[in-house]
């Protein structure tokens, strides 16, 4: 199996897909792959509109995704994939649209088959076993909070420390702790901007410049680097 799961897509000041473009590249490799790309959690903007978008950024690395939206069939277009990227936005619609046409246990048949799983943001929530970790407001009924399972713990995307000047309310931390509190035997990874989780080779990897926040109940939070062993997770 082969995952790269990235926290963002784009940092402030940045041209789209920007800081993950390379480890892109070389995840995909060298020669020209066409990708499966799922844009079903775009909400303001059209799934033509944002498989271009990302369409321009990957023909830059020598890559090219397509959008699975334009698929007659799609759960044929997901046993033909040579890779499936799923992209970022409101994880509530994209985990509605995945149940509706029940792309969900295809897809997972095809990774754990070996073929490449890149996704960001909501894209990384739903190969966790659920969407609950998202930060996302649930604008629709998402009809089952199950997703993937690509790996067994949470991944909460965009992870902040921050508390702002002046907000009454709780703390990222703070959600998240009601979240191990409520799934005792969960790890929930808070991976903080411009970081990524790569599995590959049967190691999970943390890839970026800032450390990525792991909490489990009953034990203190700890900070893991680049440096640092993360395969405990994926027992």
């Amino acid at each position: 199996m082969r995952l790269l799961l990235i926290s963002n897509s784009t940092n402030p000041g940045e041209p789209y897909l920007d800081y993950p473009k390379n480890e892109i590249k070389n995840f995909l490799g060298e020669a020209p792959v066409t990708a499966l790309f799922i844009p079903y959690a775009a909400v303001t903007f059209s799934f033509d509109e944002y498989t271009s978008k990302v369409e321009e950024r990957f023909s830059e690395i020598g890559h090219h995704v397509v959008g699975i939206h334009t698929a007659a069939d799609p759960l044929k277009a997901i046993e033909t994939a040579s890779a499936i990227v799923v992209g970022g936005g409101n994880t509530w619609q994209l985990v509605r649209m995945m149940h509706d046409l029940e792309l969900m246990p295809a897809i997972r048949r095809k990774v754990i088959a070996g073929i490449p799983y890149i996704g960001w943001s909501a894209g990384s929530n739903v190969a966790c076993p659920s969407l609950r970790t998202t930060n996302d407001m649930p604008i629709v009924d998402p009809k089952g909070f199950d997703c993937m399972g690509l790996v067994p713990f949470q991944i909460n995307p965009h992870y902040l420390d921050a508390h702002p000047e002046g907000h009454g309310g709780e703390t990222r931390e703070q959600r998240i702790e009601e979240f191990i509190c409520a799934n005792r035997n969960v790890y929930v990874v808070g991976l903080r901007e411009s970081t990524i989780l790569k599995y590959e080779n049967g190691n999970l990897n943390l890839i970026g410049p800032r450390p990525a926040r792991i909490f489990k109940s009953k034990h203190q939070p700890i900070e893991l680097t680049s440096s640092d062993n993360f395969n405990f997770l994926m027992e």
